[in-house]
């Protein structure tokens, strides 16, 4: 994992927008109707070549593919893994029930789109098993191909490239157990398959991102009615779990991203950083992605003083809030991360972020494309203005 003692490095948290073309095709996937694979897969790779010239002209240090060549953060799994079918409605977010109001404009602004929903999943009706390697891998070399060839033009390209996979916890809660007798023995099988994926990244020489929202978001979905303790003792399950599937992988090529949900909601059911920060910061990473930038957790940077987790453990912090259309100026990213930095008392343990992702799943972004551009680029002048005062 790359790191700077003379300025603070600029990243995002994995999905950036997708071509309305593309988000259309996935969406018509996800409902059944008859798609060209082959026309998907064309469609993916074109907006891949787009999508690494823009990060890189936003002055993103650390970049992906945007998951141009995935539906969603974690839905692209029934693609490559057996066992899963039919569909099910999730249960609702319990901050967002709360507000029957603000519901029905949710639901509103939803019906309206085309898009993959995160709450609409397959059932597990099958063993579990990974089938999809060689398909993971193109996803790696196709990105490759396109670092490469502007190494080729001489054109400036990424610090280093990251991609992301699931955290079988967001798997297990979000696509229902029908199959297997317990949810230890499901999240164990999700685990190994996902293994596959975890090594299929970091073998090609990536920095690996487990996207992890049900270390928090499922505390006000899968658990609302439940005591904190049982989600607490999930938490301590997935992050065993996932250990266990990075255990061929060095601690330093591996981050994790945590949230309480990508959507511009209420969010008062949300459980606090302090009650979930000591069992996350067990996972075998190097370093943790966290939202610090959105009005219900930025005061939580404080959750970070002392010891909370290891002296070599970067923090990625989340400064730009990925759910509104306000493009944030550069001097207040520069607090952001100025406090982050005095927080942990060294500011090469910083990185720069993004809160969530942009379109973590097709078609569901709430923020207009060419403002996500502008945001990354207030990123960049942000961490370049901290970077002056820091180092």
């Amino acid at each position: 994992m790359q790191r700077s003692h003379e300025r603070i490095l600029t990243t995002h948290t994995g999905s950036l927008p997708r071509p309305p073309a593309l988000t259309k095709l996935y969406a018509m996937r996800s409902r059944g109707e008859a798609v060209d694979s082959t026309e998907i897969d064309r469609a993916g790779h074109a907006a891949l070549q787009e999508i690494v010239p823009r990060q890189i002209e936003a002055g993103i240090d650390i970049g992906n593919n945007g998951e141009q060549q995935r539906e969603g953060f974690f839905l692209h799994v029934r693609h490559r893994m057996t066992g899963f079918g039919g569909s099910w409605k999730r249960w609702p977010r319990a901050d967002v029930e709360n507000y029957p109001i603000f519901k029905r404009s949710m639901e509103l602004q939803n019906a309206s789109k085309d898009m993959v929903s995160n709450f609409a999943p397959p059932k597990v009706i099958g063993d579990i098993s990974y089938v999809g390697a060689a398909e993971a891998t193109r996803e790696c070399t196709d990105f490759r191909e396109v670092l490469e060839s502007r190494k080729r033009a001489g054109k400036r390209s990424f610090v280093e490239a990251f991609l992301t996979a699931p955290s079988p916890g967001i798997v297990v809660t979000a696509i229902r157990n029908e199959h297997y007798d317990t949810e230890d023995a499901y999240l164990a099988a999700v685990g190994r398959a996902l293994q596959v994926e975890y090594e299929a990244i970091a073998t090609q020489g990536f920095l690996l991102q487990v996207d992890c929202p049900d270390l928090a978001l499922e505390h006000h979905i899968s658990f609302q009615d439940r005591p904190l303790k049982d989600f607490l003792g999930f938490v301590e399950r997935v992050v065993a779990t996932i250990n266990d599937a990075l255990r061929n992988i060095p601690r330093e090529k591996v981050r994790m991203h945590v949230c309480w949900g990508n959507y511009e909601g209420p969010h008062d059911r949300d459980v606090a950083l302090e009650e979930i920060l000591p069992l996350i910061a067990r996972m075998n990473v190097g370093a943790l992605v966290l939202p610090f930038a959105n009005p219900r957790h930025a005061h939580e940077v404080r959750c970070l003083q002392g010891k909370p987790i290891a002296d070599d453990q970067v923090v990625v912090a989340g400064v730009i809030d990925s759910t509104t259309n306000f493009v944030e100026h550069p001097e207040v990213v520069a607090e952001r991360l100025e406090r982050v930095a005095r927080t942990l008392g060294d500011p090469a343990r910083v990185m720069a972020g993004t809160d969530c992702g942009f379109d973590t799943s097709a078609g569901a972004g709430r923020v207009a494309e060419d403002v996500v551009w502008a945001k990354l680029a207030a990123l960049s002048e942000g961490a370049r203005i901290a970077s002056t005062r820091l180092f």
